[in-house]
């Protein structure tokens, strides 16, 4: 009965986030985190994960500093933190921090809205596909202390054995200092 009612309840939130457009001017792709080579002639691929493969990701235990963000595209709070997470990528560029967003959205969106919101974004390189469908409470339980997958947006930071979970949007600010923490 767990099993059927957690999913639901992640569902039933994804679907629930207002559904919200927005659209940057800037189109810049910066390679970072979990990402495929760009091709200059075409866009990569996205690249989809198993709830394994990304309890695997979020485990990663060294001194990188690996920032990842949960999202969907209807999702109007998630798309207006997306900008200040690109100014993170592009001001750490460099650095041992790696910032990966983690698409939610229905599978059947994964060739279509998908690649074209986060082509509209510039987050190509650092998006990754994750069918929100498969995931049941052993993946929130297994991978974090607080998120029980009921709403997004949800950003997991991690480097070394110290972790943060925010759920919600956050602001710039938020994320900067959120960020600064880690870096010290």
């Amino acid at each position: 009965m767990k099993k059927i009612i957690l999913p639901m309840l992640f569902f039933v939130s994804l679907i629930s986030c207002k559904k919200e457009s927005a659209k940057t001017e800037d189109s810049n792709v910066t390679a970072d985190s979990a990402s495929v080579s760009e091709n200059s002639n075409a866009p990569a691929a996205l690249k989809m994960m198993t709830p394994q493969e990304t309890s695997a990701f979020l485990g990663k235990n060294n001194d990188t500093l690996y920032v990842t963000n949960f999202f969907a595209t209807w999702c109007g709070p998630c798309v207006k933190e997306i900008p200040h997470f690109k100014n993170k990528i592009q001001e750490l560029n460099g650095k041992p921090v790696k910032i990966t967003f983690i698409s939610l959205d229905n599978k059947e969106d994964w060739n279509t809205k998908v690649p074209q919101f986060v082509d509209e974004q510039g987050i190509r390189s650092n998006t990754v596909l994750l069918d929100g469908q498969a995931l049941g409470g052993d993946f929130f339980a297994g991978n974090f202390k607080q998120w029980d997958g009921s709403a997004i947006p949800f950003t997991y930071m991690r480097k070394g054995d110290k972790t943060d979970e925010t759920l919600g949007m956050m602001t710039e600010d938020v994320l900067n200092s959120k960020i600064k923490s880690f870096l010290k």
